[in-house]
């Protein structure tokens, strides 16, 4: 009886350890990771018009990230976009974007992550992320010159999916 109270407070122990190491883990890569859909009725395309949908997908490697988008535009056409980025200041491929070809990000802190993007070594776009404290939303701020040389500021809200 002894061995298995023993192996009980032994497993306890280990599963205590490697949730807050999963925890610890979590802030250190950042809170964007997973899967985030985006909320067109709370978000503002200046000068528009809105996607009719759209859903990324931010999937943590060591120092980075690979990062997958799908949706539909205003237009009805299906999009996607996808790129694997490192936080290290070198600017990483980026397929799928009529308006940028490569892709350069920077952490802040835990919940911040700015990008900068090119299109033929001309940089175009700024982009900030910012998740909420609970983790629930993400709010992506871009601004710059599109492929049809019109400057814009999109400002887009992502609720996570569960």
């Amino acid at each position: 009886m002894r061995t298995k109270t023993r192996m009980l407070v032994l497993g306890t122990m280990l599963a205590m350890v490697g949730a807050a190491a999963a925890a610890s883990a979590q802030n250190k890569m950042g809170s964007e990771y997973g899967e985030w859909e985006l909320d067109v009725g709370h978000s503002t395309y200046r000068p528009g018009p809105a996607p009719k949908s759209s859903w990324r997908r931010y999937v943590y490697i060591e120092n980075g990230y690979t990062f997958l988008s799908r949706g539909v535009d205003a237009q009805g056409k299906h999009v996607s976009t996808n790129f694997t980025v490192h936080f290290d200041g070198k600017y990483a491929p980026m397929t799928g974007s009529s308006d940028a070809d490569s892709i350069m990000v920077r952490r802040v802190d835990d919940r911040t992550v700015e990008s900068t993007q090119k299109k033929g070594g001309k940089v175009v776009i700024h982009t900030q992320r910012v998740t909420s404290r609970d983790g629930t939303s993400m709010t992506s701020t871009s601004w710059g010159t599109n492929a049809a040389g019109k400057e814009y500021k999109n400002v887009e809200v992502f609720g996570r999916k569960k």
